[in-house]
C-alpha cells in the first residue's frame, strides 16, 4: 500500500501520520521527491481503512499494491534512485561504466588494465577474484590474493571496485570492495542476498540464466527488505534457443524495468555476447534504451586471459567502445 501526501503538508503532520502506520505494525518507508510525499506501507495492510486514511487532510491518494515486490516498485518511490559509490554515481541520469578482466591473474595484468580502462572512460573497476566455472576443472579464480590484487590496482588508480561473492563467509574478505555483486548463478541464492542486505554495501545484482524480471525484481526485493537500498540490477543475456551467441540480451528489460523499479539498471554485453566483436554494437544499443550504465571486460591481451577471453576487449577497444557510447549519450540529450 501507498499514501501520497499532499504538496504542503508539514514534517510533523508527516512524521505523525507515520508513526501511526508504525503503531499499526507497519514498517514505512519514506520517498521525498521534487512535489509529492511518497509513504510506502509494508506488511499486513488489511486492518487498514482506505476511507479514513483517504479522509486525512495531508492525504492525496492512497493506493492497494497488487505485485510482491514492494520496495523495489517504482510506485513506492516514483523518482529514480541514484546509487553513489565512493563519489560515482549511477542512475536518474549518471551513465557509469563498469571494466575489467573477468578474473584477476596478476598484480602486472590488473593494475595494467585498471590503467588502461580508466584512460578509457571507466569510473569503475571489475575484477574477479572468486569465480564460478561451469567445469570444476577451469580456473576458480585467485580468491582472497585476488581481493588483495584489486586492492592494489584502486590505491594505484582510485577507482571504486566492483567483484563478485559467492558465499555469505566471504563477506569479511570485501570490506575494501565497494560493489558486491551477486552473479546470474546465485541471484537466487536467498541465504546470500539476505546476508548482503544486512550490510551498507552497494550490491550490483545480475539476473539469471532463465529468470523472469518479476524473478529479478523479488530477488532485489530479499537484499532490501533486510535493510540495503543500494541495489543495481544488471541484465546479461537469458538462455534461449540460439546457439550463435553465448546468450541472448534481453535490450527490452531496460524500458520494462524503468516503468517497474526506481533501481539503476546496467547491462553487461561482454557476458550476453560471448564475442568480443559484439560488444560494442550491443553496448551502443544498451545506451540508445536508456541504461543507466554498462559493464564490460577487458583484458591487456585476451588471448592469454584464463577466463572469458574471447569475449574481453582490449584497452584501446574499450576506449573507442566507449567514446561511441558517450557520443550516443549526449545525441539523446
Amino acid at each position: 500500500m501507498i499514501t501520497v501526501l499532499k504538496n504542503g503538508a508539514t514534517a510533523e503532520q508527516r512524521d505523525k501520520l507515520i508513526k501511526w502506520f508504525e503503531q499499526q505494525g507497519l514498517k514505512v518507508n519514506v520517498s521525498v521527491g521534487e512535489f509529492q510525499t511518497v509513504l510506502g506501507l509494508v506488511g499486513d495492510t488489511t486492518q487498514i481503512d482506505d476511507e479514513l486514511v483517504g479522509s486525512l487532510e495531508i492525504v492525496e491518494t492512497i493506493k492497494r499494491i497488487s505485485e510482491p515486490y514492494k520496495r523495489v516498485n517504482r510506485k513506492f518511490h516514483p523518482d529514480d534512485s541514484v546509487i553513489d559509490v565512493n563519489g560515482v554515481k549511477i542512475g536518474g541520469g549518471n551513465f557509469a561504466i563498469i571494466a575489467g578482466p573477468c578474473s584477476v591473474e596478476s598484480k602486472e595484468q590488473i593494475i595494467e588494465v585498471a590503467r588502461g580502462v580508466q584512460a578509457g572512460g571507466a569510473s569503475m573497476l571489475r575484477g574477479g577474484a572468486f569465480k564460478p566455472r561451469t567445469s570444476p576443472y577451469d580456473f576458480q579464480g585467485m580468491k582472497a590474493e585476488g581481493i588483495e590484487l584489486l586492492e592494489e590496482a584502486k590505491a594505484d588508480t582510485g577507482m571504486p571496485l566492483v567483484s563478485e561473492i559467492m558465499n555469505a563467509n566471504h563477506l569479511h574478505l570485501f570490506e575494501n570492495i565497494d560493489v558486491v555483486q551477486i552473479g546470474a548463478r546465485n541471484m537466487q541464492n536467498f541465504e546470500l542476498l539476505k546476508a548482503v542486505g544486512k550490510t551498507d554495501k552497494t550490491v550490483l545484482l545480475k539476473r539469471g540464466l532463465a529468470n523472469t524480471l518479476k524473478e529479478l525484481l523479488m530477488s532485489a526485493e530479499y537484499i532490501m527488505a533486510e535493510g540495503n537500498e543500494n541495489v543495481i540490477l544488471c541484465e546479461r543475456g537469458i538462455r534461449t534457443f540460439e546457439t550463435y551467441t553465448r546468450n541472448t540480451l534481453d535490450l527490452s528489460a531496460v524500458p520494462a524495468l524503468k516503468e517497474l523499479t526506481h533501481l539503476p539498471v546496467v547491462i553487461d554485453p561482454s557476458h550476453a555476447t560471448g564475442i568480443a566483436r559484439m560488444v560494442e554494437p550491443m553496448a551502443m544499443a544498451a545506451a540508445a534504451a536508456g541504461a543507466d550504465g554498462l559493464m564490460i571486460e577487458v583484458h591487456n591481451n585476451p588471448a592469454a586471459a584464463l577466463c572469458d577471453g574471447k569475449q574481453s576487449l582490449t584497452p584501446e577497444q574499450f576506449a573507442r567502445v566507449a567514446e561511441k557510447v558517450r557520443r550516443i549519450r549526449e545525441a539523446m540529450i
